[in-house]
């Protein structure tokens, strides 16, 4: 079916129907958004989807509400919000008219909902308090967006939908930039696989660009690699690998001789030619070109096992 009308209910906007409109909206460009909560309107009609209004949820009547008793709950039990129903019925097909390759569709389709879709049904339903962000409960996406409705002494009977179509452009740039960031992680894994099947043994993974490269190590069970050189710009980076996904320990850490030094102090430390720069905490380095960066992770691996740092690791 391709709608001529999206709709969804007027008054005070949230976050479910905003990110619901992003995802028809893009899907059907050329159908008239419409916020209204008359009968005429919230009946199901083959000219329309209705979404977080109408009292019911009949995906063969384009209707998608969840707010009537018997409401639609996950295989898990948890609850729907509208953005949960359209994401589950249309997610695949956003994105795929994002250029999403096929392959990785039913991966980002499930990260996506498991990650952001989820946690906006949770918010909607009650079933989950944004004051668990603690300090940052304010900064949640569900409360940045109804930050952008009108005053409440506002009197332009136009303020309301003016702010929503502002908001629905705000919601549409994260939900894009979110989907673009899965999609690349799903690139940088098949390069990262590649290097790892190219470094063999060695504790150095060299890759040809910086990329998210954590997730795909753990992924293959490349234990035993200890750090990760690439290109950047002008210049290489020499960065340790973090040993889980919480804090900051490293499988091993640069040597502590390299400290905080730059140019000259840092080649006469590391006895690297064109080794320019080392954190003060020694989880990334820079060199002036590739043979210097690759020296300077030599180095460090030496040191690691030297020092005992690398041996649980290794292991």
């Amino acid at each position: 079916m391709i709608p001529d009308f999206l709709v969804t209910h007027s008054g005070g906007f949230h976050a479910d129907e905003l990110l619901s409109s992003v995802i028809l909206t893009r899907l059907f460009p050329e159908a008239r958004l419409v916020r209204s909560r008359a009968p005429e309107w919230i009946t199901p009609g083959e000219d329309r989807i209705i979404y977080d209004v109408g009292g019911a949820y009949d995906e063969a009547k384009g209707i998608f509400d969840h707010h009537q008793r018997g409401a639609p709950l996950r295989d898990d039990g948890q609850p729907y919000s509208s953005f949960g129903l359209i994401w589950k019925h249309y997610g695949r097909n956003y994105l795929a008219a994002l250029a999403i390759p096929a392959e990785h569709i039913e991966a980002i389709h499930a990260s996506f909902d498991s990650g952001f879709v989820l946690p906006v049904d949770l918010v909607d339903n009650g079933a989950l308090s944004p004051s668990t962000a603690g300090q940052l409960a304010g900064l949640t996406l569900p409360a940045l967006l109804e930050i952008l409705k009108p005053v409440f002494d506002e009197t332009d009977p136009e303020a309301e939908t003016r702010a929503f179509h502002a908001a629905l452009d705000i919601a549409r740039s994260f939900v894009e930039a979110k989907i673009a960031k899965s999609a690349a992680k799903l690139r940088a894994e098949a390069l990262v696989n590649k290097a790892i099947v190219d470094a063999g043994a060695g504790y150095i993974l060299e890759l040809p660009l910086g990329m998210p490269f954590r997730p795909a190590i753990v992924k293959a069970g490349a234990d035993h690699l200890l750090f990760v050189v690439h290109p950047r710009g002008n210049d290489w980076c020499l960065t340790g690998i973090r040993r889980a996904d919480e804090g900051f320990e490293l499988r091993a850490d640069l040597p502590l001789a390299w400290a905080g030094l730059t140019n000259e102090d840092l080649e006469a430390a590391s006895g690297v030619k064109g080794a320019s720069f080392c954190h003060n905490g020694r989880f990334i380095a820079a060199a002036k070109n590739r043979e210097a960066a690759m020296a300077m992770a030599e180095l460090a691996v030496k040191e690691a096992f030297a020092t005992g740092a690398a041996v649980a690791t290794s292991a």
